[in-house]
């Protein structure tokens, strides 16, 4: 497993948070952290009870975590977007030796913080974007982006930056919308062929302008076939669908001449 030690990595977790000596109670403590988008079990009490997704993320979790090894002893992990910090969790207690998690938004932030202390697990929690996660020393064995990319307004982009971080394998997820088949399509189509883009199949990606689901930062929404396309282009090989919106990757042509393809195409040479 990949070691790296990161200059920018925030604090490790305290230990297991008990009874308060103000007597606030475990719930009223999840509750000043504010509104919770992960439903996390803390000691039998949760935090999004009313999720209307459900119990979300564990009903995303129960396909995809069939497809990662049980026992990740020594092994690093980044999670891109950690939210309320249930997928570091997971890994977590799954034994890997270091995992990080990243997001910008302070509330998400402190309560991960808080449900990784609460469960006496050391996991660290950094504010820093997708952005600038190239910027974060060395490479990790699992790098989870999930439910991230479709809140961006530069996916690709960000996609490229990502895979800079991938030693071992990238664990994928995002909303889609549109077509579900994936069908191999030709190298090259001519001019004048518009047929392909009134096929809902052709790989997509819908653009929202204002808001989706009361949520504005939901940007690009793209197609299974988009998705794919795009995992592709960036270098990474699919290995794995665990679920409908999850791909599992590793990185096999992230780099030409020995370079990242992000490297190139900003410099002009790709």
């Amino acid at each position: 497993m990949s070691s790296t030690a990161d200059p920018l990595a925030g604090k490790p977790a305290l230990a297991p948070i008990g009874a308060e000596s103000d007597g606030r109670s475990l719930a009223q403590r999840i509750a000043e952290l504010g509104e919770w988008f992960h439903n996390l079990d803390l000691h039998g009490v949760h935090t999004a009870p009313r999720h209307f997704l459900g119990d979300f993320p564990n009903i995303k979790w129960q396909p995809i975590g069939k497809a990662i090894p049980q026992d990740l002893t020594g092994a690093t992990v980044l999670d891109i977007g950690c939210n309320g910090g249930f997928y570091s969790i997971q890994m977590k207690q799954r034994g890997a030796r270091r995992v990080l998690g990243i997001d910008v938004d302070d509330r998400y932030l402190n309560q991960a913080r808080f449900a990784a202390n609460t469960l006496g697990l050391d996991i660290e929690f950094k504010k820093c974007s997708v952005y600038s996660a190239d910027e974060i020393s060395g490479q990790f064995d699992y790098v989870l982006l999930m439910g991230v990319f479709y809140h961006l307004r530069y996916p690709l982009f960000a996609l490229d930056k990502v895979i800079k971080k991938v030693a071992g394998k990238l664990v994928f997820q995002t909303m889609i919308r549109g077509s579900e088949e994936a069908r191999i399509w030709e190298d090259d189509y001519p001019f004048w062929n518009k047929e392909i883009f009134r096929d809902p199949d052709f790989p997509a990606v819908y653009f929202i302008e204002k808001s989706y689901s009361h949520d504005y930062t939901n940007w690009w929404i793209p197609n299974r076939a988009a998705v794919e396309a795009m995992l592709r282009s960036s270098g990474l090989e699919i290995l794995e669908r665990p679920e409908s919106e999850t791909w599992i990757c590793e990185p096999r042509r992230s780099t030409q001449r020995g370079r990242y393809i992000l490297d190139l195409e900003l410099e002009g040479t790709l």
